[in-house]
């Protein structure tokens, strides 16, 4: 559970009280009477991640590791629910509170433009049905602008990921989060009130307003999983419970929002269409039905758009802080170019594997964007817009199971169940971020590779139900694997100072798989298209299988460790876990990349590292003292507890030689 769920415990507190930052309390004698394994403990071999032995969980036996990470989440899962009960006692509604503070606002941008993106595909089928001469047979409308609709909103968001993700990794997460809302916000007012004195006129409105909002929209993606993924980490020193068990939880809470926008929209726009055509939804439609279904629908999302711009302007100054700190430690002040080009050369083939994943899921999602053709197949003599809208309905309830299976908490986690999940979360050490996206990927491919060759079978109304299920289940699979896990690991995977740059990238090749799809797809048909898709996803597979690492349960911290070694020109130096074979892609082990892990050297590395960071803070401390400047949170104090603290204090040798000469 997040901190904000934990009981209001400060590094003060943690001083004063003795109590390890990463497990129990440590009612342990004096520092001179008890060993430096017993100090550095909690720090640095935390038992979620190690065993009593010291032992990284990685390192275990099969059946070990099954009983360490089984017993570990059971624990968390059952502290969660006891911290609920807690809150529940003290408050009834703030559990509701805290997920809104900590999984809906924070998605917020997500939810918001996956409201607007998808009525594109609804709002289609309406406009057909009011304006057959535009949007149909095209006797009053360019065909060329009717289909200018789609690409240009989706070149607009390829656009957004790469730009701000560049300003992101430049200015700073908060300033691009700022922008992002603020192009929203102006772009539904474009949409809203689009015009023109033709219809012809009213659709190159329509287009280009449609592209502006696409660029903020593009933001959104690299801003909000490059924010909420450093919001988990923190910002000591140190690394958190919270980076480690729950990090992929936190990021594709943010996510799944955007399937809640897809939600409303479809609700909205069917109860809109009953308000506005005198209680039905048969045809036909009349003209003002049909103006102010789609511009009240527009104009709805404007309004939480509008105060999303107001709370990141005024409730997320501390959005950059992680970024802040990346680029101290390697005395940058603007854009850092030479951890990009670092970035090609340690992680090239990572780049090619969450970008190229991207490109092949969002061909899937070029499915959604055309959703109404498939579900003309499942009821093709349907006149009435209302019934299709209602099937997208369900296939967006499927999807939205399909994202809170990705990331609902360990063993139940939120809720008591008899039966164990431990297979189906994307944090779950034994399964995680690459085998979810790979089975997805597999299971995607099945379901559309079958249909494809017995198409005639399955569309047959005996068999339509089958059909109409594969579907179905194909949406669930892409939200329960690489629809979640693309968007987490495209930053995860990639060091601080340019993880937007590297999310926003891979986004953006996403993005020209949904662009490829959709411009394919005006030029095949329905049983055509089910030849196409299904390689996509054995090519998706493939990609995760060779070049993507499995971060789960890797400390974010830790990587940044490596990234800093590698910044300096050391990576030889560094023994960690972040080259542990587990966290590293099957091409990264072929060219070696492991062959530095070491535990026992790196377990006296961290403690010489940490020993440099204190001796450092200790020295400007002084220095400023005697300057007559005086803090009162003291850096020493919030970063190390009191018996680290002794420990330096009473083994450095500088500091003994410094005394004495004083």
């Amino acid at each position: 559970m997040e901190d904000n769920l934990k009981q209001t415990t400060t590094r003060a507190d943690i001083v004063s009280e003795g109590i390890a930052p990463h497990g129990k309390a440590d009612t342990s004698p004096p520092s001179g009477q008890i060993s430096e394994r017993e100090i550095f403990r909690h720090v640095l071999q935390p038992d979620d991640s190690y065993d009593a032995n010291g032992t990284y969980w990685a390192d275990l036996g099969i059946v070990r590791r099954i009983a360490f990470v089984t017993h570990a989440d059971a624990k968390e899962a059952m502290k969660e629910l006891t911290q609920i009960g807690r809150m529940i006692k003290k408050d009834p509604l703030s559990p509701i509170s805290f997920y809104t503070r900590n999984y809906i606002i924070p998605g917020m941008g997500l939810g918001l433009e996956g409201y607007v993106l998808f009525s594109i595909g609804n709002l289609t089928p309406l406009f057909q049905k009011v304006w057959p001469t535009c949007w149909s047979t095209f006797k009053s409308c360019d065909k060329q602008w009717i289909d200018a609709v789609t690409y240009l909103e989706v070149m607009g968001i390829i656009c957004g990921q790469i730009l701000v993700g560049v300003l992101g990794d430049w200015i700073g997460r908060r300033w691009g989060l700022i922008q992002d809302a603020t192009i929203m916000f102006i772009g539904l007012l474009m949409l809203t009130a689009s015009w023109g004195v033709t219809l012809n006129g009213w659709v190159i409105c329509y287009a280009l307003s449609l592209f502006f909002y696409g660029v903020g929209v593009g933001g959104e993606y690299p801003m909000t999983a490059t924010s909420g993924m450093e919001n988990a980490v923190g910002s000591g020193k140190l690394s958190t419970r919270e980076d480690r068990l729950h990090r992929g939880r936190k990021v594709t809470s943010a996510f799944l929002m955007q399937g809640w926008g897809q939600f409303f929209n479809q609700v909205i726009l069917i109860l809109s269409l009953i308000v506005f055509h005198h209680g039905s939804g048969n045809p036909p439609y009349s003209l003002v039905s049909a103006q102010w279904t789609f511009r009240i629908s527009f104009a709805i999302p404007a309004v939480g758009t509008l105060w999303l711009v107001y709370y990141r302007a005024y409730k997320m100054k501390a959005a950059s802080r992680q970024l802040a700190i990346a680029k101290k430690k390697s005395k940058v002040t603007g854009y850092d170019t030479a951890s990009l080009k670092l970035t090609f050369t340690y992680f090239g083939p990572r780049i090619l594997a969450t970008a190229g994943a991207w490109f092949c899921n969002d061909v899937f999602y070029g499915n959604k964007l055309f959703q109404s053709q498939f579900i003309a197949v499942i009821s093709p003599n349907n006149k009435s817009i209302m019934e299709g809208w209602l099937y997208n309905l369900i296939n967006v309830g499927v999807s939205l199971l399909g994202y809170y299976l990705a990331y609902i908490p360990r063993n139940g986690g939120m809720v008591k169940i008899k039966i164990y999940l431990p297979t189906f979360l994307i944090d779950n050490k034994l399964y995680g971020r690459r085998k979810m996206q790979i089975v997805g990927f597999m299971l995607d491919f099945i379901l559309f590779v079958v249909p494809a060759f017995h198409y005639k079978h399955y569309t047959n109304k005996a068999h339509i139900r089958e059909f109409q299920t594969m579907y179905f289940l194909s949406s669930f699979f892409n939200q329960f694997g690489p629809n979640a896990v693309t968007f987490l690991v495209a930053a995860e995977v990639f060091p601080t100072p340019i993880r937007a740059t590297a999310h926003g990238f891979s986004a953006a090749v996403g993005k020209l798989g949904a662009l490829c799809a959709s411009i394919l797809y005006n030029y095949i048909d329905t049983q055509t298209k089910f030849y196409v898709v299904p390689w996509f996803g054995l090519l998706g597979a493939g990609l995760t299988f060779f070049f993507l690492p499995d971060t789960t349960g890797l400390d974010l911290k830790e990587q940044e460790r490596r990234w800093q070694y590698i910044r300096e020109g050391r990576e030889q130096d560094y023994h960690g876990v972040a080259v542990h074979p587990h966290h590293l892609s099957l091409w990264e082990r072929f060219r070696g990349a492991g062959k530095h892990y070491d535990p026992k050297l790196d377990y006296q590395q961290k403690i010489e590292d940490m020993r440099k960071e204190w001796h450092l803070l200790k020295v400007r401390h002084d220095d400023e003292e005697k300057l007559g400047v005086h803090h009162d949170d003291h850096d020493l104090d919030d970063e190390y507890t009191s018996e680290i603290h002794s420990y330096f204090e009473s083994t450095s040798v500088t500091d003994v030689s410094e005394k004495a000469e004083n």
